[in-house]
Formats: structure tokens, C-alpha cells, sequence
């Protein structure tokens, strides 16, 4: 059983800054040696550049610190992010907290004011709406559990 990964938490550089935010964790080196994780970037697959202006949710839309609308580019992402979980019969994803894509349980309050609220980026809450579990890479014991479970059941 594979695992959708923001590709961001496996060290690619394709955050807005031009960084990554990898993920020190024996059990998902693991799985990646497996071939069990995909990487994926939906704002970079949505089209937008690496670097890129930040940018935040504000309400159903994103805009850019600089006031562009960018949720076609977002969507665009969350779109082909499920696309490909359906391709590869992926139940689970493991994405980065506090993005206006991936976040889980929190995301920026659209003000870029660093303060953060609860809310789902928009791949998120699309996967879900599908009923793909997704966590955040604080909540490994619980992807950890949710994959035995899902093993077990077969």
C-alpha cells in the first residue's frame, strides 16, 4: 500500500521559499526503500514556480502575499494530487502541516501575520472529501496505525 507524501517533507526543495522540510523518521525511511512513497507538490504541479510568493487561504480562495489570486493553480494541484491517488489506489496521505495546500489541522489565518488557525489546505480537504485519511507529519504514530489497520483489514 502506497503513501501520498508532500514531497517537501522527503528534503526535494519545492516549498514557496525555495526549501524543503524534510522529515527525520526511521520507519518512513523505510517505507520509501519499500518504493511505498509518492512524492508529490500539488502547488508545484498546480503550475506555480519554486520559488514562489507566499501565499495563504482566505476563505475559499489563495492569494499571494502581493494580492494575486492563485487558488486556479491550487486547485489545479488538489485536482491532480486525487487524480493520482486514485491512479494508484492510495488511502492515505501524509502532507505538510500548515500549508494552504497540504496543512491538515492547521493553516495560516490569509494575513500573513504568522498566526495560524485551524483549517485544511485545499488538496487536503479535497483528498478527504474522497475519502483519503490524510496526516501531517506530527501525527506519524497515527499514519502508522491507520496503515496496519488498513493492512490487516486487506
Amino acid at each position: 500500500m502506497k503513501i501520498l507524501i508532500s514531497a517537501c517533507l522527503l528534503g526535494m526543495p519545492v516549498r514557496y521559499d525555495g526549501q524543503s522540510k524534510g522529515v527525520v523518521s526511521h520507519w518512513l525511511q523505510g517505507l520509501g526503500a519499500e518504493g511505498r512513497l509518492l512524492p508529490f507538490c500539488p502547488e508545484v504541479a498546480g503550475g506555480l514556480p519554486t520559488p514562489r510568493p507566499p501565499a495563504e487561504r482566505q476563505g475559499e480562495h489563495v492569494i499571494t502575499q502581493g494580492g494575486k489570486d492563485v487558488t486556479t493553480e491550487f486547485l489545479r494541484g488538489a485536482q491532480l494530487a486525487l487524480a493520482l491517488c486514485r491512479q494508484e489506489g492510495i488511502r492515505l496521505a501524509l502532507l505538510k502541516e500548515g500549508s494552504p495546500s497540504c496543512g491538515s489541522g492547521r493553516i495560516y489565518n490569509g494575513q500573513f501575520t504568522g498566526v495560524s488557525m485551524a483549517g485544511e489546505g485545499c488538496t487536503t480537504a479535497l483528498l478527504r472529501r474522497h475519502g483519503i485519511d490524510v496526516f501531517s507529519e506530527d501525527q506519524l504514530a497515527q499514519l502508522a496505525e491507520r496503515l496496519r489497520q488498513l493492512q490487516s483489514a486487506g
